[in-house]
């Protein structure tokens, strides 16, 4: 039996780049139909998330944007602007990630389209809350982690602050916002009201960093410095091997017993100092000094035999190259591959979410701009004509 409890549900995608996509592409995995909105000059991330064969669709494109439907509208023209006020009509649930200030411009802001229309649910990911001093400034993933301390962890474990060289922020806040548009669509069945929803990006990710690291400043007065300090100590890093790097971590006191025994240390196995978890957290600087020093005297392989008969968690530490060929995504096929209609030959990765023993469907591939545009405007009520008229304006884009 399928998965698909969001079936029937139109999500309307007024989003580019990462954030919003995200957000869409996991409701879209739930079987909401997910209709992406696209001005002339296309989503940035065609072109922004990398190289590709005919430069219309990124290899982060194309895995952000799987099973979207796809409408070309410029939004500077009065044609497009009624396509899209009656798409809004057709859709159960709005999402935008465009500033709060053009939003309004358009007239599809939450408040001017909630009052139209009561039952949608409208949800708007933002950089910064609407309600604060930073609202309506422009921001990207890497902005937000330095506003949000994520590269001050750095800096403090380092010595120089660095950006996780990931969309990191976007990933989350999406993600967020799926959960919490689904929310409001078990809320709308009892209710049968459509709500606003507000994610922003800086106050969402600093929520994350202060749940870890206010640490021993969450009590009034503090009863130490700030942060977990086992996360920040310089040696809570992979370690390296005679052939290459290992990640692995050691918590209660059976595994530290077991790593300091397999590495050789047993003159530490009785240490004071770290024979409990309270000890060791009294004693973190050392103990993270010892934990991340160097096992060279083996390969990567030796050791994940060893750590791995020891019960202890422990894997490769993959680069780029090497990830793709990890032997359990292999036999779990994560990575497939599938033909494009313009790109040829491409990468497809599946869900990762299972039910009843199955893998959610990995759904159609991402689309080249107004390729839906045709179906969806008809879908809407426009006549042949009408849609002759609009393209001839050019208030719409066919693919």
């Amino acid at each position: 039996m399928s998965f698909e409890p969001l079936k029937g549900i139109r999500v309307l995608d007024l989003t580019s780049v990462v954030v919003g996509p995200v957000c869409t592409w996991r409701l879209g995995q739930y079987g909401a139909e997910i209709v992406k909105v696209e001005g002339p000059e296309g989503d940035l991330m065609r072109g922004l998330g990398g190289i590709s064969p005919t430069g219309q669709h990124s290899g982060a494109y194309l895995h952000f944007n799987r099973g979207k439907r796809n409408i070309g509208l410029d939004l500077k023209k009065d044609g497009a602007r009624e396509a899209l006020a009656r798409l809004i009509a057709s859709a159960d649930v709005i999402v935008a990630n465009m500033r709060p200030q053009a939003l309004e411009r358009l007239g599809i802001d939450a408040a001017t389209v909630r009052a139209r229309h009561p039952d949608k649910i409208y949800c708007l990911i933002t950089g910064y809350g609407t309600d604060g001093p930073y609202a309506g400034l422009p921001t990207y993933d890497s902005v937000v982690q330095g506003a949000t301390g994520m590269a001050g962890l750095m800096l403090a474990r380092d010595g120089a602050p660095a950006y996780v060289p990931m969309l990191i922020c976007d990933h989350v806040a999406g993600e967020i916002a799926a959960g919490s548009i689904l929310a409001a669509l078990t809320q709308r069945q009892v209710s049968g009201a459509g709500c606003t929803i507000e994610v922003p990006m800086f106050e969402t990710m600093a929520a994350f960093v202060l749940q870890e690291h206010l640490a021993q400043h969450s009590f009034d007065p503090p009863v130490g410095p700030p942060g977990d300090l086992r996360l920040l100590s310089p040696h809570n890093k992979p370690v390296r091997t005679a052939d290459g790097w290992i990640s692995f971590t050691i918590n209660t006191d059976p595994q530290v017993r077991a790593f300091l025994s397999v590495t050789g240390r047993h003159d530490l196995l009785d240490d004071p100092r770290f024979n409990s978890v309270a000890a060791r957290a009294k004693h973190v600087a050392q103990w993270f000094e010892i934990r991340g020093a160097p096992l060279t005297q083996r390969t990567t392989a030796e050791w994940l035999k060893l750590l791995r008969d020891a019960d202890i968690a422990v894997q490769p530490c993959h680069t780029l190259d090497t990830l793709p060929h990890d032997p359990h995504l292999e036999a779990v096929g994560l990575i497939d591959y599938e033909q494009h209609p313009t790109e040829g030959r491409t990468a497809a990765i599946r869900a990762s979410i299972r039910v009843d023993d199955q893998y959610l469907p990995r759904r159609s591939p991402a689309q080249p701009r107004g390729s839906d545009t045709r179906d969806l405007l008809q879908e809407i009520g426009y006549s042949s004509q009408e849609i002759q008229a609009l393209l001839g304006s050019e208030s719409v884009q066919v693919g």
